[in-house]
């Protein structure tokens, strides 16, 4: 059994939730910079970290929040045989042709398993800007491709090839993210949001895979 309490602090601006293991700190969306933002931001810091004491001198002290990673997958039946959706995918400087917040991909040329990446997008009243360098992890080919960030936003994810069909497979794409900083007020709708992006990805790659496919085999 898990108990809750509810601490106040001075201000209407401030609430705690306690748990055995965790405290949730929420703040009010009137603080934020942003008037356009109407969703609460929390943040969950392991319990105990801040813990009262007797003395008349306590007082609130700052802390560091840390955010949760989100993860989002979602999978499309694509109509070419699985070795034609895999040698596609694996181009990675093609992929800003199908999916609509990759700007772009440069693999390193010294280091083929680096590529460094760029996200544009405008998306909850702001032009979102990120990069990061990422390494491909050793691929399993028809199967499976994934990666890891090393430096920049911090992601990973994992694209899976399943056999449908003689001509068609199903393409499963699954990505974890770090939500950064300066989408904390919007971290609860950020999910949904990227699913939807994800799936039109898919969308466009299923058509991208078709020509793919006649270049190839012309």
């Amino acid at each position: 059994m898990s108990a809750t309490a509810i601490f106040s602090v001075p201000g209407p601006n401030y609430c705690f939730t306690s748990r055995r293991d965790y405290r949730v700190f929420f703040f009010d969306h009137s603080l934020l910079t942003s008037p356009r933002s109407s969703s609460p931001v929390f943040f969950r810091y392991p319990y105990g970290t801040h813990k009262k004491t007797r003395t008349s001198s306590s007082i609130f002290k700052p802390f560091s929040p840390v955010m949760e990673w989100q993860d989002c997958t979602v999978k499309m039946d694509v109509d070419v045989p699985i070795s034609v959706a895999y040698n596609c995918y694996s181009d990675r400087e093609a992929i800003p042709g199908w999916m609509p917040f990759i700007s772009s991909v440069k693999i390193l040329e010294d280091k083929p398993d680096l590529s460094q990446w760029s996200l544009k997008y405008k998306a909850f009243d702001r032009d979102i800007e990120f990069s990061w360098l990422a390494r491909n992890i050793q691929p399993i080919p028809n199967q499976k491709i994934h990666w890891r960030s090393l430096d920049g936003l911090p992601n990973r994810g994992a694209v899976r090839f399943f056999p449908k069909g003689p001509s068609s497979c199903v393409v499963e794409l699954t990505v974890s993210y770090e939500v950064p900083q300066i989408l904390f007020p919007v971290a609860s709708a950020l999910q949904p949001f990227l699913e939807t992006l994800l799936v039109r990805g898919l969308e466009r790659f299923a058509n991208f895979a078709k020509s793919y496919s006649s270049d190839s085999t012309s």
